[in-house]
């Protein structure tokens, strides 16, 4: 079997088989791979796909997914420590303790991305008790094209689709909203929502009943929000289609689409705004696949973009809201000096900051590797304004 670019081909009687690649993560696909199926126990697979070998599934669909789990099982089986005790042995500091944490995450996303499954061209599995997921590739890929050829997809990113798919029938309740957020595949899902209350309750600048801004707009959670706070227009930017194309569904179904205009720019429109909303990621990190963007801000890159350009587009007595959590912090990864140091440098001054202690299920989550940063995170809307 071989590879060529992202189109796998191999020989099976009585013809080659070719078929398309297909990652959302961008991830490359593996270099060999072997057909595999119900045979295959878990060891061997284990030791397979640490190896980097995909296994093209050929079997019943449920067994890929119970292997999936076994695979799962042995790559989170604790670490055996040696007896042996060493004098060199250096407290881990918290920075240190987050970057083996998504080293070791990132190791076990490429061992469970090696379970393959095959993808006719019509969207449809062809495997024994395989679900249908028409419409999750439909959200994800885009529709089918006469041209369309069989693919071949992770296992891990087939159930990614199916779970986008699912949140989006569902949505997500905003309860300050009196309604539903449905996020699309790709576009972070607002499950966490003590910042949205923060936005909800913080008091407007005087003249933001005009016209405000709401940098990386995502969902179009946020500019929902404003336009439900009586805010006659808002301008939501975002750099990713897919957000937009989100953003423009849900504002559509919560009945604001009109007081909301949607820009593909990145960070600022050419105006100024009294009021001006950003929730950028909040942890200074690479992100490993495009989702990830919402959380990871390599090199806090957006949030100092955000705050460099915040005076230039407010209307004189407007208002900055940055949406911020401290984890950076706790997890030693940028210093509180460093943001107060930005703000100052930006020709920005603190009016308040208004703070909110998170209630998702990890920070109570003892076995989480960072449970002591998420146990002492708190959200944050910081209201800035010029000097």
């Amino acid at each position: 079997m071989k590879l060529t670019q992202e189109v796998f081909q191999w020989q099976e009687a009585p013809q080659t088989q070719q078929v398309l690649w297909r990652a959302e993560n961008g991830s490359l696909p593996p270099k060999r791979f072997i057909l595999a199926d119900d045979t295959l126990n878990a060891d061997t697979a284990y030791k397979l796909a640490c190896e980097g070998c995909g296994l093209l599934w050929q079997g019943d669909f449920q067994n890929a997914r119970q292997l999936l789990q076994a695979l799962a099982r042995r790559c989170d089986r604790p670490v055996k420590k040696s007896r042996k005790k060493t004098n060199d042995e250096t407290p881990v500091s918290p920075a240190q303790l987050f970057n083996l944490h998504r080293q070791a995450q990132s190791q076990r996303a490429r061992v469970l991305a090696m379970v393959l499954i095959p993808l006719n061209s019509d969207y449809s599995v062809p495997l024994k008790r395989a679900p249908d997921v028409l419409q999750a590739c439909v959200e994800a890929y885009g529709p089918r094209t006469d041209s369309s050829i069989n693919s071949i997809v992770s296992l891990r990113e087939l159930q990614a689709l199916i779970g986008a798919h699912e949140w989006r029938k569902k949505g997500v309740a905003i309860p300050e909203l009196e309604g539903v957020i449905y996020p699309h595949y790709g576009v972070f899902s607002p499950v966490r929502g003590e910042y949205i209350s923060l936005i909800a309750s913080a008091p407007l600048p005087d003249k933001a009943s005009t016209l405000a801004f709401d940098i990386g707009t995502g969902t179009g959670v946020i500019a929902a929000l404003l336009a439900k706070r009586g805010i006659k227009k808002i301008i939501a930017t975002d750099q990713d289609q897919r957000a937009l194309t989100c953003a423009q569904d849900n504002l559509r179904q919560l009945e604001v689409s009109d007081k909301v205009e949607l820009l593909k720019t990145d960070l600022f429109p050419d105006a100024r705004a009294a009021l001006i909303v950003c929730n950028p990621p909040w942890i200074p990190a690479r992100p490993s696949s495009p989702i990830e963007y919402a959380i990871f801000d390599p090199e806090s890159r957006m949030l100092k973009g955000f705050l460099s350009g915040l005076a230039e587009h407010l209307d004189v007595g407007g208002e900055g809201w940055l949406i911020l959590s401290d984890i950076a912090e706790h997890l030693g990864l940028r210093p509180r000096s460093d943001l107060l140091a930005w703000i100052e440098a930006a020709g920005l001054r603190i009016i308040e900051r208004l703070d909110i202690k998170p209630k998702h299920p990890k920070t109570a989550d003892t076995e989480d590797a960072l449970h002591a940063a998420r146990a002492a995170e708190i959200t944050s809307l910081w209201r800035l304004t010029i000097k």
